[in-house]
């Protein structure tokens, strides 16, 4: 109940018109934030490598693979994972869901951190915040005290730890924009996109964002169309909750109602690589 993670992902990638497998590292009755006051909690890490070793028996090849919230004990489990599943042609995408606004989700430290930095190792893509990405370098998280060349030397270090690419959310350069900020290493290239600013703190915002991002790239989009539909998608999705009134925003982000325009944007995108 709540709309995050696998809840979030799977009909977003699968409405793009791709197949999805999914491996739930735990069960919970609703989210952990906002408006829910408890929760139950069953954890899955010991499953995770048995069914693993179940598909190898079927040799099925991934074309992507990407994961989100992770607890602190499953991060070795899941490089494991891609030492397995990862072929020449795999994209592997991290979101190190660990932090926001300054501060670590509840129950993470410097050493989950300096974990997730190996993991985010491994990727060819990661799609940090900005107060993951300073935890991911070691550095001190700097607020809104930035410009256009911090936020590009962030890229690059990032990409140094070995992504080819890099995509930073939350990157505002006016007080009423929000916005995202690519590196495509390989090109060395950037962009940057941004749209209208909607205060307010929405949950499952990262998870819709991320699953647009791999949605795109599997469809064959750059990573700069790919995240500017990403970001369309969530700023969509904002925008119908906040519509539907203050009790919604608990809940996560009304990201059904914007999957129409998500696909009309995707086939229209599509439509100009065929030309």
């Amino acid at each position: 109940m709540g709309r995050c993670s696998l809840t979030v992902a799977l009909p977003i990638i699968s409405a793009a018109g791709v197949e999805t497998v999914i491996i739930p590292t735990a069960v919970l009755s609703n989210h952990t934030g906002g408006g829910f006051k408890s929760w139950t909690f069953r954890d899955m890490t010991d499953d995770i490598l048995p069914i693993v070793d179940h598909w190898t028996d079927y040799r099925h090849h991934f074309d992507a693979i990407c994961t989100g919230y992770l607890g602190k004990k499953q991060v070795p489990v899941i490089a494991k994972l891609f030492d397995i599943l990862k072929e020449d042609d795999t994209i592997v995408m991290v979101d190190p869901a660990m932090a926001d606004g300054g501060k670590m989700y509840p129950g993470f430290d410097l050493g989950f951190a300096a974990d997730m930095r190996k993991l985010v190792s491994k990727a060819d893509i990661t799609v940090p915040n900005l107060t993951e990405a300073a935890f991911l370098l070691g550095e001190e998280y700097r607020g809104d005290d930035y410009d256009e060349e911090y936020i590009k030397e962030t890229a690059k270090k990032l990409a140094d730890l070995g992504p080819g690419w890099v995509v930073l959310s939350g990157v505002s350069f006016e007080n009423d924009k929000i916005g995202v900020y690519t590196y495509d290493r390989r090109a060395d290239k950037f962009d940057y996109f941004c749209t209208e600013d909607i205060k307010g703190y929405f949950h499952g915002t990262g998870d819709v964002f991320a699953a647009a991002l791999i949605s795109g790239m599997l469809n064959g989009l750059s990573l700069t169309d790919s995240a500017r539909l990403a970001h369309n998608l969530v700023h969509n999705a904002i925008k119908e909750t906040v519509k539907a009134g203050e009790k919604e925003l608990f809940y996560g982000v009304r990201f059904e109602l914007a999957i129409p325009a998500f696909i009309r944007e995707i086939e229209a995108k599509k439509s100009c690589l065929s030309v």
